[in-house]
């Protein structure tokens, strides 16, 4: 763990691995085991993984009241503007930043980028920088989906989602989101407007949570790439995660 300053802010930045690097943004409360076994298994699967300490306490497991009190907090910080529509936010500064630092030290073409839940649009806003060659959008929640505005509104301001539709038809940038059908808080129409700007670029995958869902998803399914994961062949969330790895390693190798 070594902290690290960009975009005017720093935080705790704790690395583990060897090849491309990948930059890994913790969901809300912060790195829980979850977390740390998505991490562990991306650097099994041979790239430098690096995750920015944004909120919470290292290490500690996810509980709803933990959720709840780092909400909060998250909520009122002018860092994260988890309300603000068509708004550039200051920790894509950061983001970028250290999206640059760990492509200068890694090997590869550039850099992943994932981002999980409160942070699932932080890693499409990332890739303005050109060193962000791969971003993974998980159920991106933020600014949260209250009122018709804010569910279809992407996270990004419109000059960044314009600079990445731009790379998107000029350079090849891709990206892939994820999310449950019925997660209310990562709403639907969010992706229907980035598949709008960005085509076939951005590639979609929807697990089906609706009520007798074939795989036992419960109503308030969310977290794609780590609490709902069960290490099983043909099991969605696995597969999904399975299908991350592999854009990554299209992308960065």
């Amino acid at each position: 763990m070594a902290p690290f300053t960009g975009g005017g802010y720093t935080h705790d930045v704790y690395r583990k691995g060897v090849g491309p690097g990948v930059v890994l943004i913790p969901e809300i409360p912060g790195i829980h085991p979850g977390v740390l076994g998505l991490g562990n298994h991306l650097v099994d699967n041979g790239f430098t993984v690096a995750i920015p300490s944004l909120f919470g306490e290292p290490g500690k497991p996810s509980t709803t009241g933990y959720i709840a009190a780092t909400v909060a907090r998250a909520c009122v910080a002018k860092e994260f503007a988890a309300f603000a529509t068509n708004k550039q936010r200051p920790v894509s500064l950061f983001l970028r930043a250290l999206a640059r630092d760990l492509n200068a030290s890694t090997p590869g073409k550039g850099v992943g980028v994932i981002g999980e839940c409160f942070t699932g649009g932080f890693a499409l806003a990332a890739a303005v920088d050109d060193s962000v060659l791969a971003p993974v959008l998980s159920q991106p929640s933020v600014p949260f989906p209250l009122g018709r505005t804010r569910r279809s509104d992407t996270g990004l301001s419109e000059s960044e989602l314009s600079t990445i539709a731009d790379r998107a038809a000029n350079e090849g940038l891709c990206a892939i989101g994820l999310r449950f059908s019925e997660d209310w808080m990562s709403p639907r129409d969010r992706f229907t407007v980035l598949k709008e700007r960005l085509g076939d670029a951005f590639e979609v995958i929807e697990i089906d949570s609706r009520p007798g869902n074939q795989h036992g998803f419960g109503k308030a399914a969310h977290s794609v790439l780590t609490l709902e994961v069960r290490e099983v062949d043909g099991h969605p969330a696995y597969e999904a995660r399975k299908r991350v790895v592999e854009f990554l390693t299209q992308r960065l190798t």
